[in-house]
């Protein structure tokens, strides 16, 4: 595409008990890109989160609510949003979380960077990036599974769990959506692994990640571990198959 900024965007949220999150999210997105398709991928949550959603859309035709009816892991619904994407007409797909870690601000410097990648992930990791509000024990599980993920999978991305991304479409479809194992956390290191064996391009640009506000986070130790598991049976894979060139770059803020 010769210029980024005139893409067909598509933003996928996923949630699940963020009716306080997702009201205030969806108006400061479409702040920064009003032209911006916006899809939240709802597990049926109790609180009434998809009817904030639907409410929304009564008055902005491009905020469409994705409702799944079971509660199957953040990796399920992100997979389900994915594969929407890819039979879409959209040109990028930029996920993010619904309770304000991933800002909006940073929004249009992942396009920017998508003129020189078909990845960009929102990393924490890299000169400019940061982490704010979460405790030392947090700290070290994301270093922990960042670290594992790193090793065990071959990927030289410095925040292989960073779920603020945005993919270039048309690279994501050659991905066969259908052997991606994982249905928890592991998703994002997952499926980084598998676009980067497709020769994909990732750079990363750095992002403050500030820990939520409201609500309820979903990460404990006990899912940290599913997703280590998940990381080590997707990795079995690279012993079978040739070691591929990685172009991963960084760019400052």
């Amino acid at each position: 595409m010769s210029n980024v900024h005139d893409a067909q965007i598509l933003i996928s949220i996923c949630t699940y008990n963020e009716k306080e999150n997702i009201q205030r999210l969806l108006p400061m997105i479409r702040e920064v890109l009003p032209a911006a398709h916006i899809m939240v991928v709802d597990d049926n949550s109790p609180d009434g989160t998809a009817q904030v959603v639907r409410d929304l859309s009564q008055t902005d035709q491009h905020i469409e609510l994705f409702l799944r009816l079971n509660k199957e892991g953040l990796g399920a619904a992100q997979l389900a949003s994915f594969r929407k994407a890819c039979e879409s007409s959209f040109d990028y797909l930029i996920n993010m979380d619904a309770d304000f870690s991933h800002h909006p601000r940073y929004l249009p410097s992942l396009i920017t960077a998508m003129g020189t990648a078909d990845v960009v992930i929102g990393s924490r990791y890299v000169p400019g990036g940061g982490v704010q509000g979460w405790p030392r024990s947090r700290r070290l599980m994301s270093f922990l599974v960042n670290l594992y993920s790193r090793t065990l999978l071959g990927i030289k991305a410095r925040d292989t769990s960073g779920a603020y991304r945005c993919y270039r479409l048309e690279t994501l479809r050659q991905v066969p959506l259908d052997q991606v194992r994982s249905r928890g956390y592991a998703f994002q290191e997952e499926i980084l692994f598998r676009l980067v064996r497709a020769g994909a391009r990732v750079v990363e640009v750095p992002i403050l990640f500030e820990d939520r506000q409201h609500g309820q986070s979903k990460i404990n130790w006990k899912v940290a571990l599913v997703a280590l598991w998940d990381m080590f049976c997707v990795a079995t894979e690279r012993l079978s198959r040739q070691p591929v060139k990685q172009e991963i770059s960084t760019q400052a803020e």
